[in-house]
């Protein structure tokens, strides 16, 4: 049901604005670039994983040619080529690559390589002194499946301030953080982790949160409380689609989630003049000009 809104008609024509800070991170932007590149020289490409959340864009590519695998799948092929999307993959995967002869289109993103390789420098730097390696960030997605394997599996992932139970505050720990996880959340589990740690014990962190991604909080607050009404655009696997929407409900509780335009099938409610459309950082351009333009022939007047 709808949300209601208490404004009196006006008759002012209907403004619709896209969010200019929605959309595609430049890691995904590339990513895809690369995915259709490869597709322009061969007729298919597979990629490991889908190569964002949005499962429209994932057909799109699909149609182009873009084969979807998972890692079994991937185990099985021989002497393909294999695109590695943004997240990045643990070294597993490229050794698996090397004895099946597989081509691998390195898409992963660049903060999310560099992260890598500064998470297993310090590991190899730390793994004999006994320092607990702890990741900020959401078990089993694909960048933290990544980060961990370049701990050998020993990393620690945390999600939530009530993870650090698994914790051994009598030891050192080291804490980074997934790139696309929100600062306030690092904040507390760095702010907790202080308050609890043993006197005399190391505790370091990296803040290692993309800033591109980061803003988009701030970002989509303003934008989502200058309209009436929100439609926020965001395939429905992606956590960063869940965690910017939260943001912009709370910011504007007229604010409602969409995966596609045909999900809008009755026209606003009277009052509404400025209606906003945003997304998260899987979510095409495209699509939030389609429901624009959904929203304005639900709405055109007689």
């Amino acid at each position: 049901m709808l949300p209601v809104l208490n404004n009196q008609l006006s008759a002012k024509m209907l403004e619709v604005e896209i969010d200019k800070s929605s959309g595609f991170c430049f890691g995904v932007v590339t990513a895809i670039e690369s995915a259709e590149r490869e597709l322009n020289n061969t007729d298919i490409l597979y990629c490991l994983g889908d190569i964002v959340h949005n499962s429209l864009e994932v057909e799109r590519l699909r149609e182009m040619g873009l084969q979807t695998i998972e890692h079994d799948e991937f185990a099985r092929l021989k002497g393909k080529k294999v695109l590695l999307r943004a997240h990045g993959e643990p070294p597993s995967t490229y050794e698996m690559a090397v004895q099946n002869n597989i081509t691998i289109v390195d898409a992963t993103c660049p903060v999310v390589l560099q992260l890598q390789r500064k998470i297993h420098k310090y590991y190899i730097e730390t793994r004999a002194d006994n320092i607990q390696l702890v990741i900020y960030g959401k078990k089993g997605h694909a960048e933290v499946n990544g980060l961990v394997g370049q701990t050998e599996g020993t990393a620690i992932v945390v999600e939530k301030v009530e993870d650090l139970d698994k914790l051994d505050f009598d030891r050192g720990i080291c804490l980074f953080s997934q790139t696309t996880k929100s600062l306030d959340g690092f904040r507390n589990v760095v702010a907790e982790i202080q308050k609890r740690i043993a006197d005399g014990v190391t505790f370091k962190y990296f803040d290692t949160i993309c800033r591109q991604v980061a803003n988009r909080l701030p970002n989509i607050k303003a934008f989502a409380s200058s309209h009436d009404w929100v439609y926020f655009v965001a395939g429905k696997k992606s956590s960063n689609g869940k965690m910017l929407f939260e943001e912009c409900r709370k910011a504007n509780p007229n604010s409602l989630f969409i995966s596609e335009a045909e999900e809008i099938t009755e026209p606003l409610p009277e009052g509404v003049k400025r209606v906003g459309v945003c997304g998260a950082t899987s979510t095409p351009k495209w699509l939030m000009e389609k429901v624009a333009e959904r929203i304005k022939e639900l709405n055109a007047k007689g």
